[in-house]
């Protein structure tokens, strides 16, 4: 079925011209009577005006960041198709041979394949699986805290609240 917008343009028609006076097409010209829409210029959007403009063009706050991001994961069988037997294995190693995109960020290894050399590994984590295979060829896990960041521990805990609370003597 044919519509309005399939229609040809009628050649040597030209567009209508609003707002030059009462014999163009009626007293308002086809703009209605009053209000921005009907002024020169009003039809270009209407503008929201004070906080609410700036809140609009501020960005969504939405969601939140984890206290703690998620670890980088590198499983055995990488460990042991990159290092040689003996080699020590840490954050910078990982790094330079692009088995984790950051060294500061923290690294678990997992039980993912077999681990056949022997290797002493000092990561952030690794799960029970990978540190039983770790073990078994011989070598040796040690978990290390992450720079910066340490858990506390619950004496910690006690000795901060013992400083909070003045003694009642």
């Amino acid at each position: 079925m044919l519509s309005a917008s399939q229609l040809p343009k009628t050649p040597g028609r030209k567009k209508k011209r609003v707002g030059r006076g009462d014999s163009s097409s009626g007293n308002y010209s086809g703009r209605g009577m009053k209000g921005q829409r009907s002024r020169s210029g009003g039809k270009g959007g209407l503008k929201l005006r004070g906080l609410k403009q700036s809140m609009m063009a501020a960005p969504k706050k939405k969601g939140f960041s984890p206290r703690y991001p998620a670890s980088q994961i590198v499983n055995l069988t990488e460990l042991d198709k990159h290092f040689t037997a003996g080699a020590e294995v840490n954050a910078a190693v990982l790094y330079e041979k692009d088995l984790v995109v950051s060294p500061f960020k923290a690294i678990k290894i997992l039980g993912d394949g077999k681990l056949t050399k022997k290797l002493s590994i000092k990561v952030q984590a690794a799960s029970k699986s990978a540190q039983e295979a770790i073990t078994a060829a011989g070598g040796e896990f040690e978990a290390i805290p992450l720079p910066g960041r340490q858990k506390k521990t619950l004496s910690d805990k006690a000795k901060v609240k013992a400083k909070a609370k003045p003694s009642a003597s």
